[in-house]
C-alpha cells in the first residue's frame, strides 16, 4: 500500500466484503477510482502471485467493485480501473497498472 500512496492515491476504503467477493483496496488516483487486489506468495512452485489472480477471481473482484459502486454513488461517473500489487518471495512489491478490464458482453 505504501508503494501506491507515495505515487499520490489517496486511501478510499480497506478490505471491503460483500457476498460477490472482496476488494483489498480502493483508492482515488486523481479523479479515477482504483480497485487494487494485493498478492503474495512465498515461493515461485505454484507460479507468481500475479499469475494467481485467475480469470475466476477477476470476476469475482468486478462483481464486488460493482457493489461497491451501488453502496457509493459519488463514484459512479468515475473512471475505474483494476491494479494488481504483487509480492515474490523477498522481492520488492510489482505494481501492475490497469492488470485486467470489465469484459463486454
Amino acid at each position: 500500500m505504501k508503494l501506491l500512496i507515495q505515487r499520490g492515491m489517496q486511501m478510499v476504503e480497506r478490505n471491503f466484503h460483500c457476498r460477490s467477493g472482496e476488494i483489498d483496496l480502493v483508492l482515488r488516483d486523481g479523479e479515477s477510482l482504483v480497485f487494487v487486489e494485493v498478492r503474495s506468495r512465498s515461493h515461485h512452485r505454484q507460479g507468481t502471485a500475479a499469475a494467481s489472480i485467475t480469470q475466476r477471481k477477476q470476476k469475482r473482484i468486478i462483481r464486488a467493485a460493482q457493489y461497491f459502486l451501488l453502496r457509493h454513488p459519488q463514484y459512479q461517473r468515475w473512471p475505474c480501473r483494476f491494479d494488481v500489487v504483487s509480492f515474490d518471495g523477498d522481492a520488492a512489491g510489482e505494481w501492475i497498472r490497469d492488470a485486467f478490464q470489465v469484459p463486454y458482453p
